[in-house]
């Protein structure tokens, strides 16, 4: 049985020998197979299942790992991640198709409704005006890695989307369309925790930690066509963008 050893033996944190343990116990899993339960694990490591779980954590963020809800934890080889920087407006799929990547777009979920009191204001609408929210969830190598809404007024709606006619990015249909002309995104950034719908449509635990972009639309006029939310699972996307000095 392997056990974390003592603090009389190593002298680095617990949490940094739990997660060495645990790296050794991956090394010896094949992908596609899963780790033993939570409780069991912990016992092997001779830990409390919360010092594991900040230590699976360490791995799940690395894309080695993949804990699904009322599975289990099931290990996998590491994913392709998408490097880009935010300073261009672009599609998920126009990111992967630069590296070669293919990602495949899950069943369309299109669902229309009467816009809130927000919606009317945003996006300049009369009252008892529709909204329609369109989700979806993108994959690559047959498993998730981010899970997409968009909400916009039925008036702006793509008719490919309308007809289901639909295997792409609603940004890059929008870009298509040319009227109204799509100019600029303001766009969150935040590291969120996976809501009970965004777990279940991911296939991980509620709760995890997520990568969250929330996104506001706007045509060159200002007028707001388009507000999104997109979750990434950790270890798939790296984001960076170029800053300078100002002044020079």
């Amino acid at each position: 049985m392997k056990r974390v050893m003592s603090g009389r033996e190593d002298s680095r944190p617990l949490y940094q020998r739990t997660t060495d343990a645990l790296a050794a116990v991956i090394k010896d899993v094949e992908p596609g197979s899963y780790l033993p339960s939570e409780p069991k694990l912990a016992r092997q490591l001779g830990v409390s299942r919360a010092t594991l779980r900040e230590a699976m954590r360490v791995f799940e963020g690395q894309g080695v790992i993949v804990r699904k809800q009322g599975v289990g934890t099931m290990v996998t080889h590491p994913p392709h991640v998408i490097e880009t920087g935010i300073e261009k407006l672009e599609s998920l799929e126009t990111l992967a198709g630069r590296i070669g990547l293919q990602v495949e777009m899950g069943e369309l979920e299109i669902e229309e409704r009467e816009a809130t009191d927000l919606e009317i204001e945003r996006f300049a609408l009369e009252n008892g005006a529709r909204v329609v929210d369109v989700s979806r969830v993108i994959s690559t190598e047959e498993r998730p890695i981010a899970y997409l809404v968009d909400s916009l007024p039925e008036h702006y709606l793509p008719e490919q989307v309308q007809q289901r006619r639909f295997k792409g990015s609603i940004l890059d249909l929008l870009v298509r369309k040319q009227k109204p002309s799509v100019n600029t995104s303001l766009t969150e950034i935040t590291a969120v925790s996976a809501s009970a719908e965004v777990a279940r449509e991911l296939g991980i635990q509620r709760g995890d930690v997520l990568l969250c972009m929330e996104a506001w639309l706007r045509t060159r006029e200002g007028d707001l066509i388009d507000h999104s939310f997109s979750y990434f699972l950790p270890g798939t996307f790296r984001f960076s963008i170029v800053r300078r000095v100002q002044g020079v």
